[in-house]
């Protein structure tokens, strides 16, 4: 499954309940406090555009059908409902007192600048550079103290273990799709599932490599000082709280709507 494989949505991010949301003044200021709303924002066009490339590298992909997959993609996500379930989430796991930790840290001068780096980093105009920038940071990081510091940045973020997952899921939602498009001509579902799942090391490689760029690529600018300072605020109670709750939301977020891909596109290729 080569092709599923380009789409990793990397970086990066549990049921919607308005009424809440609307109830928790204080989980909806920290989440508009954090680069979270702002990169939730993009997610549409992110997704699409990962869906776009990913299938394009299918080289018998009708690009017709390649920009109707990637158009209901797009329409699947509403960066509104994302935010209102990560808003519920929020105020339904963190306490009053972690809530308010996490907002006093956005709301410093560092936690802002971080954030401006993270959101500019996750727009999908970002990842050339990042690509093609990716031999120089790891040439001119090897062996110093930043690049020692991944590990830990990593294991606090959850970086790479929601990537992995989130693109696994993308990766089964798709392969609903293509099993729509080729029918009886191509391998099914089920054989396609058994591919991806049997493929999980691998896409960890990948996945984990790729993180290990964004890392570089997104705080280069950023003294390794500022770095642990701000791996210490992840591996604080409320900031692990906050990482785990918004990283969970995110993959379901994420997940969910691509999964109601596949059974769109069998309506529209057979509508009887």
């Amino acid at each position: 499954m080569p092709a599923l494989s380009q789409v990793t949505p990397v970086l990066v991010l549990l049921l919607t309940l308005s009424g809440l949301a609307q109830a928790s003044p204080l989980a909806k200021s920290v989440l508009e406090a954090s680069p979270v709303d702002e990169i939730v924002a993009g997610y549409p066009e992110m997704m699409s555009e990962g869906v776009r490339r990913g299938l394009g590298q299918v080289g018998q992909m009708d690009p017709m059908m390649v920009t109707t997959i990637a158009t209901m993609v797009r329409t699947a996500f509403r960066s509104a409902d994302i935010e209102k379930q990560l808003v519920s989430d929020l105020a339904g796991s963190l306490s009053e007192q972690q809530l308010e930790a996490v907002g006093q840290w956005y709301q410093t001068p560092l936690a802002k600048r971080i954030g401006r780096a993270e959101i500019e980093a996750s727009r999908a105009e970002a990842w050339r550079p990042i690509e093609q920038g990716a031999p120089e940071l790891q040439a001119k990081f090897r062996g110093s103290e930043r690049a020692r510091l991944f590990t830990r940045y990593d294991q606090a973020a959850r970086a790479t273990e929601s990537a992995v997952d989130t693109t696994i899921a993308v990766q089964l939602g798709l392969a609903a799709a293509m099993a729509a498009v080729q029918g009886d001509q191509g391998p099914g579902f089920e054989r396609m599932q058994q591919m991806i799942q049997s493929q999980r090391e691998q896409i960890r490689a990948v996945v984990a490599q790729q993180v290990y760029d964004i890392y570089l690529y997104t705080y280069q600018d950023f003294s390794v000082d500022e770095l642990k300072e701000y791996i210490r605020f992840l591996e604080t109670d409320a900031g692990a709280r906050f990482t785990r709750v918004v990283t969970a939301g995110i993959q379901e977020a994420i997940t969910r709507p691509v999964e109601t891909v596949g059974r769109q596109l069998a309506r529209f290729l057979n509508p009887s």
